[in-house]
């Protein structure tokens, strides 16, 4: 069987080709990890795989709390977006915790 005109990200099981003994060969990237590629998998589709780049960190917000507890949180973008079995996007956003201390306060529990 034969990738040549379809590579997959990810687990897809509508990706494959007819392989030798009517079995299936698959062309999506999970086929590295079950061992059911097709023979020409890595030269046709991980050449082409392209991972996932994401931008800078923005600023962390402001505490989501005037006062007390709160929460704070910062993102990135996906700059180039994983294709054809490449390395996924990391997390795009983050959280922290964080307290409010804002003058009008009380100091009252």
């Amino acid at each position: 069987g034969s990738c040549r005109h379809r590579c997959c990200p990810g687990r897809n099981n509508a990706c494959w080709a007819p392989g030798a003994r009517r079995a299936r060969c698959y062309c999506d990237s999970y086929c590295q990890r079950t061992g059911d590629c097709c023979q020409d998998y890595l030269a046709t589709c991980r050449r082409a795989a392209v991972g996932c780049a994401v931008g800078p960190w923005g600023p962390w917000s402001g505490c989501s709390s005037r006062c007390g507890v709160g929460s704070r949180a910062r993102s990135r973008q996906v700059t180039v977006p994983p294709r054809h079995g490449g390395d996924p996007c990391p997390d795009l956003k983050q959280r922290r915790g964080c307290l409010g201390q804002h003058p009008s306060c009380g100091t009252a529990k």
